[in-house]
């Protein structure tokens, strides 16, 4: 006898244009620290001289992706900009500020920590991808500095050492930020796992997840019906 199957809530969460400049960006992102470190590291560059000239130069190409990619989104979608920039400069509520003091206990024990609602972007995500953000912008325009500063202009010694300790500080924190941010939106942490379809996916959460994870916005696409069905 054939298992009956019952239509199950999916909502829509991240449009496509959404998911292509995350994936852009986090790609570049990624390679641009590869080759960074042939760039950055004498000692590697010094052991790898083949090597190091091919990074030098998709380091630049990749750079360049990276930037002019979220600019582009922005552009071409005034409007998605505007919103986005909303759900992350908002008033904090006590449910955002419960959230984080809650958040590392969360991780290393899940199920004996009960978090509290929370709105489309969370208050750790908040703190998080700003951070993540901040240390892209400011690792994006030292880099432009230090490329034109060295190629097209020449810039003062005592510029391009702020610029390369800009780049260096903003480098550790795209580490430590982007790790944690693979760490949870891959799905590697258990109550996270299979939300890496949120952005390298359909863009789309189970009415469920939906509900333990962002549990305001959640109900407020299920009362406008923002939702679709779909056999399990």
């Amino acid at each position: 006898m054939a298992k009956r199957q019952y239509p199950e809530r999916v909502i829509p969460r991240h449009s496509l244009k959404t998911r292509i400049t995350h994936d852009i960006v986090a790609v570049t992102c990624l390679w641009l620290m590869v080759s960074g470190a042939f760039v950055f590291v004498p000692a590697l560059a010094a052991a790898f001289p083949a090597a190091t000239q091919f990074f030098r130069m998709s380091h630049r190409v990749m750079g360049t992706i990276f930037i002019v990619a979220p600019i582009l989104s922005a552009i071409t979608s005034p409007r998605g900009f505007k919103e986005f920039l909303g759900k992350y400069f908002v008033k904090w509520t006590p449910q955002d500020w419960e959230f984080l003091k809650k958040f590392v206990p969360y991780m290393l024990g899940a199920k004996r920590v009960h978090m509290p609602d929370q709105d489309e972007v969370k208050s750790g995500q908040r703190f998080a991808d700003g951070l993540l953000i901040l240390s892209s912008i400011l690792i994006a325009v030292s880099g432009v500095v230090l490329w034109l500063g060295t190629s097209v202009f020449h810039a003062s010694a005592g510029v391009l050492l702020a610029m390369r300790t800009c780049h260096d500080v903003a480098f550790i924190l795209l580490i430590v930020f982007g790790l944690a941010h693979i760490y949870l939106g891959a799905g590697i942490f258990q109550p996270y796992r299979g939300t890496s379809r949120l952005m390298w996916g359909d863009g789309k959460v189970t009415e469920a997840d939906a509900l333990y994870h962002w549990g305001f916005w959640a109900r407020k696409q299920i009362e406008k019906g923002n939702y679709e069905e779909v056999k399990k």
